[in-house]
């Protein structure tokens, strides 16, 4: 098998986190994780890809290994995780790259394509949303009336979000098996979320979420512009980002590619396979 190596280096002053497999020679694919998770997401799919693609994969500030500040010292806004990452790639030298996103991953990973498009071979959208038609009911119940006051009653809402039940349910929602789905998931995630402070760093990026609605439109001009070679592999079973928000893509992407999976809103435990063949199929040379 591929070895993987694990990476820390400073960005911005800050110890940044990722993971590394493959021949730099191949193409490169970066995997942009969601929330609440890390690169941890990945390693299962990592070695899957890493005889054909070069795989980078960052944790954000404030996730899996990187360094999580306070509140008081890092501004959690996505505009701060999204220029973290581009010196990581700038550090490593990538100018050519396919871009994996999922959940959070799809804010990061949409403002890195807008700001150097150039660079973006292609998109893989895993449950991520870039389109109002895609916010299930669940999300929107909690996020709209955070958004539109913080106080101590619409924090609480957000906070179920950041507790161990919510966690677990999040990979274990829309599983074909549930028996499938490793523990090591939800138990590395509530470890993380756990810490100290991590709750106002999270919430902070709860309610920073919608600049993301807000970037909408302009993420839809810049597809339509660059038209970026897509595929979509979306758990139809999420209840959070609900199929909608995959086939919206395409009012936007025509040409883009739409496998379902029979996931919800993680998929790779039972899907790594799958995706990955669907992705070399679509982006190795």
């Amino acid at each position: 098998m591929t070895q993987i190596t694990y990476n820390y280096t400073a960005v911005n002053g800050r110890r940044m986190f990722y993971r590394e497999a493959g021949n730099p020679a191949l193409p490169t694919i970066v995997l942009l994780h969601g929330f609440p998770t890390s690169s941890f997401m990945f390693r299962n799919l990592i070695p899957l890809l890493a005889d054909r693609f070069h795989v980078i994969a960052p944790d954000y500030i404030g996730f899996g290994q990187s360094d999580a500040p306070s509140a008081r010292e890092f501004d959690y806004t996505f505009d701060n995780l999204t220029t973290h990452v581009a010196g990581l790639i700038d550090q490593l030298g990538l100018t050519s790259y396919v871009l994996y996103m999922q959940d959070f991953g799809g804010p990061v990973g949409f403002r890195l394509f807008t700001d150097r498009p150039e660079a973006v071979r292609g998109f893989v959208i895993q449950n991520t949303n870039a389109y109002l038609e895609g916010v299930g009911e669940p999300a929107a119940k909690v996020f709209l009336p955070l958004w539109e006051e913080r106080n101590a009653e619409t924090e609480a809402g957000a906070r179920m979000f950041l507790a161990a039940g919510t966690t677990q349910f999040q990979y274990l929602v829309g599983a074909r098996n549930v028996a499938a789905i490793s523990p090591d998931n939800w138990t590395h995630d509530q470890a993380l979320l756990d810490r100290p402070g991590t709750d106002a760093n999270m919430l902070n990026l709860l309610v920073d979420y919608q600049t993301n609605v807000v970037a909408y439109e302009s993420w839809h001009a810049a597809f339509r512009a660059y038209a970026p070679q897509t595929l979509i592999v979306w758990g139809r079973n999420d209840p959070f980002f609900t199929p909608a928000g995959a086939e919206a893509f395409r009012q936007d992407l025509p040409e883009a590619e739409l496998v379902w999976l029979d996931s919800g809103h993680f998929v790779l435990d039972e899907n790594a396979p799958q995706v990955a063949g669907e992705i070399i199929r679509a982006f190795a040379r």
